[in-house]
């Protein structure tokens, strides 16, 4: 198969009165990781699920892998592997019998389905724990074990749902480390939805925020941090009250200033040079600092700037509802 692109185009998708997704349109290239970001509530997880044929969008079009998620659901399902925030997995059941059943609902023998189910065991690593149930697995290993069942049938575009939600740093680094593998040895698409910046950072060439339902950017992440203008002096105050008061003293020195509860950021192109006239200016209104560190650009500025609040790690259980 040639084609592994998701294309968007103007999808709507209301309940009752209220747009969850608001004209959403974008393009994901064969063989790209794209990742899509939002606060709680924007409209991702309603995405996911109009691309990945699970409901209707109100309007528009959408095709995954050149066929339309509507008109062609059993065609978009066969060439897409699908991992939810939900994990769906039978606790009494074991890795290897929820993999061969996986793999025989894809037309498999049972040889052919046998013979995936280890395949898909040695690639997650969870081949040492075949003789436990999956309900006595930590989290890491279930999520491993939900990307082993989204990949049984060798997908050519892959969804993945926040993959990596409550697992420990070493466990979300094996997901990330797996994810990279896939896309560059199989050239599999991959659409990854994510509750962590670093992740998105690490995996996606290029990378969409959402917000109420509309797309408010998109790009690498490079050139979106690029596009925040240079360094940051981040200013903390032990009172947020004297948060608009050292705007009011310091705005001047910046090219840009971002306030957030009782935080300040200026961004200018060279910040540590600027950092004297800064502290000047507080001292001559009488503020002084709690904490005072200077950073590069990151995809949290672009976040706030774009959406107005920090990313957050804490999703709602379902983001339709939410939205």
């Amino acid at each position: 198969m040639n084609n592994r692109e998701i294309v968007v185009e103007n999808i709507i998708k209301r309940y009752g009165e209220f747009a969850a997704v608001d004209g959403v349109s974008f393009k994901v290239d064969s063989g790209e990781i794209y990742g899509f970001l939002g606060p709680n509530g924007a409209g991702k997880s309603t995405i996911v699920k109009v691309v990945t044929t699970l409901i209707l969008p109100t309007s528009g079009r959408a095709t995954v892998g050149g066929y339309d998620v509507v008109s062609q659901a059993g065609e978009v399902r066969a060439v897409s592997g699908v991992a939810l925030q939900e994990i769906g997995i039978d606790p009494l059941m074991k890795s290897m019998e929820l993999l061969t059943i996986q793999c025989r609902t894809f037309g498999m023998s049972g040889s052919q389905a046998k013979k995936r189910a280890q395949e898909l065991l040695e690639i997650v690593k969870l081949t040492e724990f075949t003789a436990r149930p999956v309900g006595k697995y930590s989290g890491g290993m279930r999520r491993r074990l939900d990307l082993a069942l989204a990949l049984a049938h060798e997908p050519e575009v892959l969804f993945l749902d926040e993959p990596t939600t409550g697992l420990d740093p070493a466990s979300r680094r094996d997901i990330w480390n797996e994810v990279e593998r896939l896309n560059r040895t199989l050239g599999m698409t991959i659409f990854l939805t994510t509750q962590y910046l670093e992740e998105a950072d690490q995996l996606a060439d290029r990378i969409a925020i959402i917000t109420k339902g509309k797309i408010a950017v998109e790009g690498k992440p490079v050139d979106l941090k690029a596009q925040m203008g240079g360094d940051t002096i981040n200013l903390t105050f032990a009172d947020k009250a004297q948060v608009e008061p050292a705007l009011n003293a310091v705005s001047a020195l910046a090219t840009r200033t971002q306030a957030d509860q009782n935080a300040l950021r200026l961004y200018l192109p060279n910040a540590a040079a600027a950092v004297p006239g800064v502290i000047n200016r507080l001292q001559e209104v009488g503020i002084a600092p709690s904490s005072l560190t200077l950073t590069q650009p990151t995809l949290d500025d672009v976040f706030l700037k774009v959406t107005g609040e920090r990313f957050s790690n804490d999703a709602p259980a379902n983001d339709d509802q939410a939205a």
